[in-house]
């Protein structure tokens, strides 16, 4: 079964980012304007978004991730299209990408022209960073076949896409999308639409308080970053956090939010009600068999065994593993 042809209407940094993505994975992409331009204008469009994809590939091509000879096969499949050939560029495309610019006239003005000339079963999925999937379905024309698909950049090399359906959306749309993408490779997640999604909402939080250690001369911000890269990174790559408070309990995150909350006088440190009402029910991960997650039917030495062996392939992929000192 050949791959389905991909679209995407607006040609900016995301646009590219999705054509390399699915190209690379050997679908045919029709990359679409997403506004009106002169011939000139249009023509210097086209080869920016060749320029940009083809650097792009060459970036992982030159560090070893495929043959560099493979790139004008792989370019070949990517199609430019004008405003003006929508109709062309969409026509037989089941899955159609939105990534105009994010401004809701932009996202209204996108989605009333795709509606008008994509097949009645194509599924439309926006990329936008801004809005949520339950304030766009409705300028969708099919809310069914409707949902929010939010890449990370480098969209060519991150791994996770969130996915934002809304209480219209067929689950098997869902399901043929997930499938989609991790057929090239993607890793999926489901969230409600909610501001910031998953990921960006973390990271907010996060990106503040080092700039507040800044701020507070806590420590520079190169040994900031070093301490991210080579323990919260580290760590968190390999356990997500959740999976991380139960690893050391959640009775461990009460007591020492607790402490920050005093000690830093804000209310920013303080548990969750969740992580309080495990503790209070016993529920505080691996040692208690649950958590946020169930252990009960786990084989939990041969979980601890599995994770430990990831850490020491992440560490000596840093290139900071070592072997033992050992006087005899």
């Amino acid at each position: 079964m050949s791959a389905p042809v991909i679209a995407c209407v607006g040609a900016g940094r995301m646009g590219r980012g999705i054509a390399h993505a699915f190209a690379y994975a050997g679908h045919d992409v029709r990359l679409i304007d997403g506004k009106p331009r002169d011939k000139d204008g249009q023509q210097r469009l086209f080869a920016d978004c060749d320029r940009e994809i083809r650097a792009s590939l060459k970036s992982v091509a030159d560090i070893g991730g495929f043959d560099v000879a493979d790139i004008d096969p792989i370019m070949a499949r990517v199609s430019c299209y004008g405003f003006d050939e929508i109709g062309a560029g969409l026509d037989g495309v089941r899955i159609i990408f939105e990534a105009v610019p994010e401004t809701v006239e932009a996202k209204r003005e996108a989605f009333a022209v795709i509606d008008k000339v994509a097949g009645k079963e194509a599924i439309i999925a926006s990329t936008t960073s801004t809005f949520l999937s339950t304030e766009l379905s409705g300028y969708s024309g099919r809310p069914s076949h409707f949902l929010n698909a939010h890449w990370l950049n480098p969209a060519f090399i991150v791994p996770l896409i969130e996915l934002s359906a809304t209480d219209d959306t067929d689950r098997g749309v869902m399901a043929e999308f997930k499938a989609l993408l991790e057929s090239i490779g993607k890793v999926p997640v489901e969230c409600k639409a909610s501001p910031g999604y998953i990921v960006p909402r973390i990271q907010a939080l996060a990106m503040n308080e080092a700039a507040r250690l800044v701020e507070e001369g806590v420590a520079s911000a190169e040994d900031i970053d070093k301490a991210v890269k080579y323990g919260f990174g580290f760590r968190f790559a390999i356990l997500g956090l959740l999976e991380f408070i139960d690893w050391g309990g959640g009775d461990i995150l009460f007591y020492a939010s607790r402490y920050m909350t005093d000690a830093m006088k804000s209310d920013r440190f303080e548990a969750p009600q969740i992580v309080k009402d495990n503790m209070a029910a016993g529920r505080n991960g691996l040692r208690d068999g649950k958590g946020f997650y169930d252990f009960t039917a786990m084989d939990v030495p041969a979980y601890r065994r599995e994770r430990l062996s990831a850490f020491l392939k992440a560490l000596d992929g840093l290139g900071l593993a070592r072997p033992p000192v050992v006087r005899r």
